[in-house]
């Protein structure tokens, strides 16, 4: 693992050590102050471009295109809010998706599955432990952005994200988020309708290179990456991690997200 990740720099295969437990104290005040921590340059050059090679055949001739229009919550309705309220505002998303089955025995799939990776998340989000997907197709995705296509505004389903960029574009291809905009308490629609029209002057922009790990608390941050811009494709992978085991998306999700089922 040493050959993929920067163990030197962020020790991650050594839990309980002084230099972990302060790696993981500066993470968990990173989401307490800004709702994420990133670790650049985690992944190194050699490795990132070893994954790209093994990806982007993939990537070009057997990705799921998905394309859909939706509003922030990916839901036709959201009870108590009227149709037409300014928050469920359609917007369009285009992305092109590689599933875990597609890429298992690649250099992405050892560092999904790299045991002492999940116990440095879990240590970072409080968790007692975090599992790996049973799920074959969402266990481990890429994704992919080209010229033009970008993932709109949302809300995400999990607590946390934890993603992996691969490779950068020329252009746009930036994360784009709003920290609380709601609570479990307050759902804000008029503030969601606010940063829709372009009003939020509290929108923040974050730009990560290549290797970077970002984790990201987004069930209550609304969030998108901005269209792609020039010939050079966005690439991120995106780990899924559980607090049980035996996850397992259903067939009419995975349907949605992947055109197929497993």
């Amino acid at each position: 693992m040493r050959e993929i990740l920067d163990l030197d720099g962020y020790p991650l295969d050594r839990p309980g050590s002084p230099e972990w437990h302060k790696l993981v104290s500066r993470c968990r005040a990173d989401l307490a102050s800004g709702g994420m921590f990133n670790l650049v340059d985690l992944m190194k050059p050699a490795a990132i471009a070893r994954a790209m090679d093994e990806i982007r055949p993939v990537m070009e001739s057997l990705s799921f295109v998905h394309k859909r229009s939706h509003n922030v919550y990916f839901k036709k309705e959201v009870p108590g809010l009227a149709a037409d309220h300014p928050a469920l505002r359609l917007v369009d998303t285009m992305s092109h998706t590689v599933c875990g089955d597609q890429i298992s025995q690649g250099v992405l799939a050892w560092i999904y599955e790299y045991p002492q990776f999940a116990v440095f998340l879990a240590a970072c989000m409080e968790k007692e432990t975090l599992y790996t997907m049973r799920d074959p197709l969402a266990r481990l995705n890429v994704m992919s952005y080209r010229e033009g296509e970008a993932l709109n505004w949302h809300f995400d389903r999990s607590e946390f994200t934890t993603t992996l960029l691969l490779q950068k574009p020329e252009a746009g291809g930036e994360f784009e988020y709003r920290s609380n905009m709601r609570s479990d308490s307050d759902p804000n629609y008029d503030g969601i309708a606010r940063l829709l029209e372009g009003k939020d002057k509290d929108l923040k922009v974050m730009s990560v290179n290549p290797g970077t790990l970002n984790v990201f608390k987004g069930k209550n941050t609304l969030h998108r990456v901005t269209p792609v811009k020039g010939q050079k494709d966005r690439y991120v992978a995106v780990f899924s991690y559980y607090e049980r085991p035996g996850v397992v998306f259903s067939k009419e999700d995975q349907l949605g997200f992947y055109g197929r089922a497993a």
